[in-house]
């Protein structure tokens, strides 16, 4: 027997990165919103569906599964049998005032390592285990650092003298966990951009993203220029923070696009496609400060690249699904809608490709340095 289940996330008011587990109505343990597959619904969707009638949770839900675990369920004739049921990630948006069984089951956030020890399953003890939940963005303050050093060095010449003589190795992680921070952001508001509410201050906030993530790589590029000892190679390092960027920039184009041709409504695998565009940049923010210590943490650097590069393959399929569907639906009667269509899905494409490339530098990384 199969089933599927969904897993939301969230970071939480005290800054703590949650997910949220409710009680079963029978035995009262804690497990994760849960059930059986739905007709007419692809599992992803269905997993999303069963987080609403027992959680009432709504979110963006990625259609890869994270992974799956197996627990025993019991039939009504006693007997029992083993169940496989594939999770998918959910990111939290907002939970409804009321839902189907609200007054059924105890909800309740926990931190990872808490939720983790709450559950019983071996298999979903590790997947919580190992989840990551990427920080909120980085604050104005931390952006402003790089300027307010370079300024401090341009003030005081004796203390740019002195920083020319020190070996450094420059502040490249800082900036790879910021930027990565702001691609979490963008992917965000991009896939709730495509749920069609609120589009304009959707837009407004992937273009700042943008622009904030623009600033760092002109500060990584310039110190790679300035800093004697650097953590990688220069051409990697350059690597690395072009392609994190060209996602970013991928997420402006498709905002842009969407505004210039005033489109409101959106397809359901175009949303498919954003919530891979959320997983990725969710792996991407977990991946990333891993790079501090690559040979302790090549293994799972290993399998968040591998992960990645899975995902692009769904998002391709997604991709081409989509296109066909609204050929059908635009053939004979609306070509203008089909083309419009057509660039908003090959935009959405570029971006996960680039989350691709980023898996592809990481993976070049690991090899030359674990």
């Amino acid at each position: 027997m199969r089933q599927i289940a969904a897993l939301p996330y969230r970071i939480g008011t005290d800054g703590r990165a949650e997910v949220l587990l409710i009680t079963s109505r029978e035995t009262r343990r804690w497990i994760i919103p849960k059930g059986n597959k739905m007709r007419g619904y692809a599992p992803h969707e269905a997993a999303a569906q069963e987080a609403y009638e027992e959680a009432g949770v709504r979110g963006i839900p990625c259609p890869t599964a994270l992974g799956a675990f197996v627990y025993l369920k019991r039939r009504r004739n006693g007997a029992d049998r083993h169940t496989t049921v594939d999770v998918f990630p959910l990111k939290f948006l907002f939970q409804a005032d009321d839902w189907p069984e609200r007054n059924q089951r105890e909800i309740r956030w926990f931190a990872l390592d808490e939720a983790a020890a709450a559950v019983d399953e071996p298999d979903l003890k590790t997947l919580i285990a190992t989840f990551r939940i990427p920080p909120p963005t980085p604050g104005v303050a931390q952006r402003m650092v790089p300027v307010v050093r370079s300024r401090l060095s341009e003030v005081i010449p004796m203390l740019r003298w002195f920083q020319a003589l020190m070996p450094s190795q420059g502040r490249f992680f800082e900036q790879f966990e910021s930027h990565s921070a702001l691609l979490v952001a963008g992917a965000e508001a991009l896939a709730q951009l495509l749920q069609g509410d609120d589009i304009a201050t959707h837009i407004r906030t992937i273009v700042d993203r943008e622009h904030d993530a623009d600033e760092i790589t002109r500060d990584v590029l310039m110190d790679v220029r300035r800093i004697f000892v650097t953590p990688f190679d220069r051409s990697a390092i350059t690597g690395l923070i072009g392609v994190m960027d060209d996602a970013i920039d991928q997420m402006n184009k498709t905002a842009k696009a969407i505004e210039l041709y005033e489109v409101t409504s959106f397809e359901p695998q175009m949303r498919d496609m954003s919530g891979i565009i959320v997983e990725a940049a969710r792996i991407t923010a977990e991946a990333i400060p891993l790079l501090r210590s690559i040979g302790s943490n090549g293994a799972r650097l290993h399998s968040l690249t591998e992960r990645l590069i899975k995902i692009e393959g769904d998002a391709d399929d997604i991709h081409d699904a989509g296109i066909k569907a609204l050929f059908k639906a635009s053939e004979g009667s609306d070509a203008l809608r089909f083309v419009v269509g057509r660039e908003i899905y090959s935009h959405l494409e570029r971006i996960v490709d680039r989350f691709e490339d980023v898996a592809n530098e990481i993976q070049g990384l690991v090899i030359d340095h674990a």
